[in-house]
């Protein structure tokens, strides 16, 4: 099957699988070359953003239906609950019967179906008046619903339909569908006029005509790890004879997404670190304390079991000759900031300066805010200063920086007066110069792309290029499955801090789903703030919608402080209020002089206010999971009792799952595995930012030892052969599966 003669059947395979079709060149064949391809079937198939062969057989059945279970229609007895394989005979639409009351009358499709029983039935469609163009005359389908019947004559109403082919089609190969066998339902749009049986027949010519695929993975480790090999999966994937035949089929061809993947990552680390020009720093002083053990020392609470352990991995890192690329995970709360803070300390002990980067102001303003008071009397040698040292220095820079003090920063940082500088995106400039950057902070990681994670770690090496790379800790409070966590971030070493700081109570939460525990809520709030606590009320929106029926942070300000809430002094923060404004409601808060905030999901991450002991959030089914657990962890930050308040009314099973999940739990790590299995692992693979998300089939999940397999193997691959050179068949596939920037980079040598 190559361009030239797509009769070809291409090269014969060895006998450890080696040889063969290789998916580079399916990826090169468009599927115009298919005999069954006419130009409508093209134009269905580039709908589907299928354009190559190589889309087409990784364009995976979304479901089976085991045609060996269907029942014969003269089997089927009234109440039975059965999938069955029938022909459309008639197509009849009864003029509808008047409503009752207001309303138009309800139309009705009724379908007239007969299987190779000879026996029929009626399927019957209220408010569906499409089924009657979906289902003409000649239809072969699969219909799924219970029996009943109506005037003697049975019929099911409202039953799924899968359309296996259409009235008048012609089967180009194996004839019309049949009994007997499984039956592969694909991903499909109601835009085209593609069904799963055509979609079948095409994939099956692919398949016949590509033959054998050459197998990437050698045969040993296939059978240590328990995979069927290549060929075996794409078929069985595809048009399995039994229904034992396709999870073996999704487990090898999952094992490959996870493979690639991996593979990259390592590859990627290792090109890293073949480029790097690490700082070796001093982690141990003869003539005293180091500024890290002063630190820990003198905080006003004692370190958990958890952050002295991270620190002490970090800082075995800094003493290596290599740059530290370390992801730091941690539940809302869990003293992320102080293990930061001990890192650049480790760089400003040894004469460099620490940068910590914040994705927005409030969160910049606060961690400087912070970081200043945890470092409240330590000191730094300083030979200009009569007594030979000078206090630790802690700069903030963001845009709202004036433009005097943001030259006078400049040319601060640029000598070494700087140890410190936290901020937003406004570190990236390039008046920003360091003297000599030692380790970067960046902080909710997935909120920068990976071109401005580079841009702050090429400060290191200065103008001139000469300078060293920076060791790099990037930091997540949004919790993340840990097998995830090895497919998002494979070429990070993984630290989490799994221990919150003694004293502080779990969250009570509350799904308020009637008027009165929604009352007992806003009881709740003026209880609190009674006693001298702070509120928070969390809207989805920040004006009022006519598209979506949510509540208006604006609005709803404007009305509690009139209703629920008169009397108390409530205030108002979104996003799209101005800088100084943002922070002149904060500080109100903060001070007690505003006692419930009214906000947007602005306040999602970073704001810490011990006093807050109140959480509503409105419309919570609005929220994803980890939107709903990061605003949660607002509250609960002192050592007073807390509680959040999730309300929604909503009956989707969606909100259900979040809603409970949310209720019974307040550990990060449990939600984050309800939360993948919820979206899916494209959200997740989106942190990555770089790179297409490659799993169709992998489940994170349910897929874990695939996952430590595909680790395993890639990492004694590349061991093996650092640059793949005597890998052409998986460096060609893996090359075809990454974007071309990160093929190069991958593959430079």
């Amino acid at each position: 099957m190559n361009p030239a003669d797509p009769s070809d059947p291409g090269p014969s395979p060895g006998p450890d699988g080696t040889a063969g079709r290789r998916l580079a060149q399916l990826a090169e064949l468009s599927v115009e070359v298919l005999k069954g391809a006419g130009r409508s079937t093209v134009a269905d198939l580039e709908q589907l953003g299928i354009g190559s062969v190589l889309d087409l057989i990784t364009h995976y059945p979304r479901r089976y239906i085991d045609g060996t279970r269907l029942v014969p229609l003269a089997d089927i007895a009234v109440g039975d609950t059965a999938s069955v394989l029938a022909e459309v005979r008639s197509v009849r639409q009864p003029a509808g019967r008047p409503g009752r009351g207001r309303g138009r009358p309800a139309s009705r499709v009724e379908i007239e179906v007969t299987d190779a029983s000879g026996a029929g039935l009626t399927a019957v469609f209220f408010n569906q008046s499409w089924r009657a163009r979906q289902l003409p005359a000649g239809t072969q389908a699969l219909l799924y619903g219970t029996v009943d019947t109506f005037r003697d004559r049975r019929q099911m109403v409202n039953p799924r339909v899968e359309v296996l082919e259409s009235a008048g089609e012609e089967p180009d190969s194996g004839g019309a569908p049949e009994a007997g066998r499984v039956f592969a339902i694909y991903p499909l749009s109601d835009k085209i006029s593609l069904t799963s049986g055509r979609l079948t027949r095409l994939v099956g010519e692919a398949l016949d005509r590509a033959k054998v695929f050459a197998d990437p993975v050698p045969l040993a480790w296939r059978r240590q790890i328990g995979l069927v090999d290549r060929t075996a999966a794409f078929n069985h994937i595809h048009r399995p004879s039994s229904w034992a035949e396709t999870e073996p089929a999704r487990r090898r061809l999952a094992f490959d997404e996870l493979f690639r993947l991996q593979l990259a990552l390592v590859l990627r680390k290792q090109r890293q670190e073949e480029d790097a020009r690490g700082i070796q720093h001093v982690i141990d002083r003869p003539d005293g304390p180091t500024l890290v053990e002063r630190f820990l020392a003198g905080l006003p609470f004692e370190p958990t079991g958890a952050q002295r352990r991270v620190i002490d991995t970090i800082r075995a890192d800094l003493a290596g000759p290599l740059p530290m690329h370390r992801l730091l995970q941690g539940d809302v709360g869990a003293g992320k900031t102080v293990v930061a803070v001990a890192a650049m300390l480790v760089a400003v002990d040894g004469g460099h300066q620490g940068a910590l980067m914040a994705p927005t102001e409030v969160l910049a303003e606060q961690h400087a805010s912070g970081v200043t008071q945890l470092l409240e009397g330590l000191t730094v040698p300083d030979p200009s200063t009569l007594g030979g040292d000078r206090p630790l220095r802690v700069a903030l820079l963001t845009s709202r920086t004036p433009a005097g003090e943001r030259a006078s920063l400049h040319a601060d940082l640029d000598r070494g007066a700087v140890d410190l500088l936290i901020g937003t995106h406004a570190l990236l400039t390039d008046e920003v110069r360091f003297r000599s950057l030692g380790v970067v902070v960046i902080d909710e990681q997935h909120r920068f792309g990976v071109e401005q994670r580079a841009a702050l770690r090429a400060k290191g090496r200065g103008e001139d290029g000469g300078g060293r790379d920076p060791d790099v800790l990037v930091m997540t409070a949004t919790p993340i499955p840990r097998t995830a966590a090895m497919v998002v971030f494979g070429d990070l070493d993984l630290s989490i801090v799994d221990e919150l700081p003694p004293g502080r109570a779990p969250v009570e939460t509350t799904w308020a789903r009637t008027d009165e525990q929604v009352a007992v809520a806003w009881s709740a709030v003026r209880r609190e703030v009674a006693a001298g606590h702070r509120a928070f009320v969390v809207c989805p929106l920040v004006e009022g919608s006519d598209r979506i029926e949510a509540r208006s942070a604006t609005e709803e300000a404007a009305r509690l402080a009139e209703g629920e809430l008169a009397g108390l002094r409530v205030g108002l923060l979104h996003g799209q209020m101005r800088p100084a404004d943002k922070e002149t409601v904060m500080t109100e808060f903060r001070n007690g002089a505003v006692e419930v905030l009214v906000a947007t999901t602005v306040i999602e991450v970073g704001v810490d206010v011990p006093e807050a002991t109140v959480m509503v959030i409105e419309d919570a089914d609005r929220f994803g999971i980890a939107q709903l657990h990061q605003l949660r962890g607002r509250v609960g930050r002192g050592t007073d009792p807390s509680w959040c308040y999730l309300l929604s009314a909503s009956e989707s099973p969606e909100a259900e799952t979040r809603l409970s999940a949310m209720q019974r739990t307040t550990d990060g790590f449990e939600l984050a595995d309800v939360d993948l299995r919820l979206r899916g692992a494209g959200t997740i693979l989106g942190a990555r930012q770089q790179g297409r998300s490659d799993l169709k089939l992998a489940k994170l999940l349910d897929d874990r030892d695939l996952v430590i397999e595909a680790r395993r193997l890639a990492r004694s691959m590349v061991d093996e052969d650092p640059g793949l050179t005597d890998q052409p068949l998986l460096s060609d596939e893996l090359q075809r599966f990454v974007e071309p920037e990160e093929a190069a980079f991958l593959f430079k040598n």
